[in-house]
């Protein structure tokens, strides 16, 4: 999880040391934008900048294109809060929810069957957990095993927040989470016996 600007933060799979280029280079377009313009730059304008460099990498032989998809999440006065998705040929996409990296796809499908529109925020954090917890290929999540950061917006004051759990936070969200898919499989196996 890295932060590219007060208001836009960003998660990566694929290989790090590509992420590592793209992310500076995210982070100098934002600040150019800010530094010419005065204000924060927009998220899909900053998503499509960085598309358009990935992209320009695929168009000749002797550049390797960027191994990486990345996961942007950020807040701007036009849109509000925003997610948009990009893989290694710059072709990007907005979403509700999605995921990026191994087992994405059983990710989506359960994110889609779980998506709700007035989804508060520790209620997403708890599908999350559900999303991850069923599609990791671990027996059982650990705080060492994994990384959550949420983006939020104060409304009084109207500053963006990025925040990366910590293990301490993470391993009482696990805790909790494991419990409850403890009942609801328990609750499925007395429904089966019927």
């Amino acid at each position: 999880m890295y932060q590219i600007d007060d208001h836009i933060a960003c998660a990566v799979a694929g290989m790090t040391a590509d992420a590592n280029i793209l992310l500076n280079t995210c982070r100098l377009a934002a600040q150019r934008y800010l530094y010419t313009y005065q204000e924060a730059m927009p998220v899909e304008q900053l998503v499509r900048s960085l598309c358009d460099h990935k992209q320009g990498y695929t168009q000749f032989g002797g550049l390797r294109p960027f191994g990486v998809s990345l996961l942007y999440a950020g807040w701007d006065d036009k849109h509000g809060f925003q997610l948009y998705q990009s893989d290694p040929s710059g072709n990007y996409g907005g979403w509700k929810a999605t995921a990026i990296g191994s087992n994405h796809q059983a990710a989506v499908n359960i994110l889609k069957a779980e998506i709700k529109e007035d989804l508060s925020l520790a209620d997403a954090v708890k599908m999350i957990l559900k999303v991850m917890t069923k599609t990791m290929d671990s027996t059982s999540l650990t705080a060492e095993k994994i990384e959550l950061a949420t983006l939020t917006r104060d409304e009084t004051r109207g500053k963006v927040a990025f925040k990366i759990y910590e293990p301490s936070e993470m391993e009482k969200l696990l805790e909790a989470s494991n419990l409850e898919l403890a009942a609801e499989k328990a609750a499925e196996e007395a429904g089966a016996k019927k």
